[in-house]
């Protein structure tokens, strides 16, 4: 399992420009930190159930960046154009925030690079064994060849996800 350099993320993004590569990752941008994004944060716990009265007061500001990006120089969006994750909630034009300097762990979500091609699935590692699961039955686990490189491009932190549907 190799880790991507920085350099390589321009190649990376060339390729998918050009459209010569199939992929689970229709686009990929860089992180580029300007302006703090603060939002009000409430920190009552609010029930999915039976609506609780509601607190009309807001706690603190949050910054979405420092909630958000742990590493600005190694964090990344991608936007998702399959359906290989679904059942880990994750969904077509959904966007996944990144992060390359984490260490990948058995059970993370990441996004790698094989043979070109980028993926984004769960990483399973037993023992020597390391593959990429497949969080949808419809699609295939990726298993790896004697020689076949795995490139973890970088870990998956968060999903932003639009739940509100336009019509």
């Amino acid at each position: 399992m190799n880790r991507v350099i920085n350099s390589e993320l321009e190649h990376a993004k060339l390729l998918l420009g050009l459209g010569q590569v199939c992929t689970d990752v229709l686009s990929m941008h860089e992180v580029v930190g300007s302006s703090i994004k603060e939002i009000p944060f409430v920190s009552e716990r609010i029930s999915a159930g039976f609506p609780s009265p509601a607190q009309d007061y807001v706690d603190k500001l949050m910054d979405m960046n420092e909630h958000l990006i742990r590493n600005e120089a190694a964090t990344f969006i991608v936007k998702v154009c399959s359906l290989s994750m679904i059942n880990a909630g994750i969904d077509i034009n959904d966007e996944l925030v990144v992060d390359r300097s984490l260490e990948a762990k058995n059970n993370d979500i990441v996004v790698a690079l094989i043979e070109n091609e980028f993926t984004v699935k769960r990483l399973k590692i037993e023992g020597s064994k390391i593959w990429l699961k497949a969080e949808n039955p419809d699609y295939q686990d990726i298993y790896f060849n004697e020689g076949q490189k795995l490139i973890v491009w970088g870990v998956v932190t968060f999903i932003l996800k639009n739940v509100r549907k336009r019509s």
